[in-house]
This record gives structure tokens, C-alpha cells and sequence, in this order.
């Protein structure tokens, strides 16, 4: 039986190499991993210490074993920011610059800016009367559209009971009780969503649409404005018969089919973006929504 061959030491030289290279793409993901942080911490400067400390769980491991750099770091500042709400539950405390961004180890009030008006103060608000599972399920799969799978093994339990925690804080989410003016805006996207994708213009449902925007549906994820703009434009012929509606207070869209809710599709808005949406048409999974006309 062949026994493995030990590993060659590195020089210096080449330890020198590969950490500037790690760093490198660590860098390259940094944005992206902000946004994860504050979106689950509300606080520009909570969400940059656990950037940095997803970096030195990085540079402490053998990032060659890691197969897939960004979904690894993604789920380690979930991680960290997990323990982070947990700890400030406990201690009853509120985020260190409530929903306002504050000072990083590296200043960069352009970027705090960008971050802060991207989430919206509304649902940062929501998202703090959620339990950290709760939030962390909500934001790793219905903002960043992370696997269930992987939000399970983030929260050391199965993917069902992530799917569940996940759709709990959904409907909490959408269930809220919303200004009018924030149901106004959210009217408005979803009228010109509406317009786009029954006139198959391309351009008009990336103006409305999130880059990192996630469509769900019985047959799987699509991520991305480019893919769920495509999808969209594909439907026209269900674009044509859908009706604006409120789905647990926010607005959606509706399809029916004699008489009956064929299909229902739920809409997530960050900034007067749609950063997700869900095609639902399971029987049971219609049931429990609340449809009003609008």
C-alpha cells in the first residue's frame, strides 16, 4: 500500500509569496464580506472587526485545503457575527453606532455611506427584532443566497431547520408594519419589474434589480441580475397576467389560474432594489401567505 508522501517545507520566499497572495484574495472579497457583517450586525464598525477577523482565521489556516474562498469566508464572518449578536443579547446591549455607520481600523466614510444607505435603516430595524438564528438564516440565504445546507452547519443544525428559521424571519420581515411611503416605493419597483419583464426589456429589469440579486423557485436559485433578468424576461407571457398585490403586508405579485392562486412571487427591497425574490406555487406554501388586493 502506498503510503502518502510528506509535504515540502516552503522557503521563505515562497511563505512570503503565498500570504501576499491570499491576501490578495482576500481582498477581492472583502466588499462582500462587509456587507454580510453589517447587515447581520447593523454597525459598520462590529461588521469590520469581523472582517477582520474572518482574515486571521484565514491566514491561520491552509487556505489551499479551501475549495471555495469566497463561500468559506462568507460562512466564517457568519459565524463571527453570530457569536457576536449572541454575546450582545446576553449582555443586553445595542449596536455600538445604532444604525448609523461608525469609525473602522481603516476609516472609509465613502464606503460607510454606501453600506448604510444600501440596507436602509427600516430594515435594519426589522432585522434587530429577530433571534440571532433568525437573522442569520434570513440574511446568509435570502440576501446573500447562501445554501441551507451551509446555513445548517453555520447554526450546528439540519437544513430543514435552517429553511425554517429562514421563512420565520421572512414573513416577519415582510409582515412588519411598513410605511406608507416605504409601500409606495416598493409599488413603484415593482410596477417597473412589472413593465420590464412584459415588454422583455432587458435593461429596465437590471435598473431594478440588485447585482447580487437571488431568484428562488421549486426548480432552484438563480443569482444575479443578469440570470434573474433573463429568467424574467423569459416569462412574459405570466407577466402579462400578474397583479400587484401585498403578500404579509409587502407588496408582490399574484398569478391566478381559474378562480384560484396559481403562483405568488414575494419580493425582498434594499435601496429600491429587489435583492430577492421567491416564486412560490406549492399548494401548502401558498396557504400560509396573506394576499390583499391593493
Amino acid at each position: 500500500m502506498a503510503t502518502e508522501r510528506p509535504k515540502t517545507p516552503m522557503s521563505d520566499n515562497e511563505q512570503h509569496r503565498d500570504n501576499d497572495l491570499l491576501a490578495e484574495r482576500f481582498e477581492a472579497y472583502r466588499g462582500h464580506l462587509r456587507a454580510v457583517a453589517y447587515r447581520m450586525l447593523g454597525s459598520a464598525a462590529e461588521a469590520e472587526d469581523a472582517v477582520q477577523e474572518a482574515w486571521f482565521r484565514l491566514s491561520r489556516s491552509d487556505a489551499r485545503e479551501v475549495g471555495n474562498l469566497g463561500g468559506w469566508l462568507t460562512t466564517v464572518v457568519g459565524r463571527v457575527c453570530l457569536d457576536m449578536l449572541r454575546s450582545r443579547r446576553s449582555r443586553g446591549e445595542q449596536p455600538l453606532d445604532t444604525w448609523h455607520p461608525g469609525p473602522s481600523a481603516e476609516p472609509d466614510p465613502a464606503q460607510d455611506a454606501v453600506l448604510a444607505d444600501s440596507v436602509g435603516v427600516a430594515l435594519l430595524v426589522v432585522l434587530d427584532t429577530l433571534s440571532p438564528a433568525e437573522r442569520l438564516a434570513f440574511v446568509l440565504h435570502d440576501l446573500f443566497g447562501v445554501p441551507f445546507e451551509e446555513v445548517g452547519g453555520v447554526l450546528g443544525r439540519s437544513p430543514a431547520a435552517a429553511r425554517q428559521l429562514a421563512s420565520r424571519a421572512r414573513r416577519r420581515v415582510r409582515g412588519a408594519d411598513a410605511p406608507e411611503a416605504d409601500l409606495v416605493r416598493q409599488r413603484e419597483v415593482v410596477d417597473a419589474f412589472l413593465a420590464a419583464a412584459r415588454g422583455g426589456d432587458f435593461d429596465g429589469l437590471l435598473a431594478v434589480l440588485d447585482p447580487d440579486v437571488v431568484a428562488r423557485s421549486e426548480a432552484g436559485a438563480t443569482v444575479g441580475a443578469v440570470g434573474v433578468a433573463s429568467g424574467a424576461r423569459s416569462f412574459g407571457h405570466l407577466a402579462k397576467v400578474a397583479q400587484p398585490v401585498l403578500v404579509d403586508g409587502a407588496t408582490g405579485l399574484v398569478v391566478y389560474a381559474e378562480g384560484r392562486v396559481e403562483r405568488v412571487l414575494t419580493f425582498t427591497f434594499v435601496a429600491d432594489r429587489i435583492t430577492s425574490i421567491d416564486v412560490v406555487t406549492n399548494p401548502t406554501d401558498l396557504s400560509t401567505l396573506t394576499i390583499e388586493p391593493v
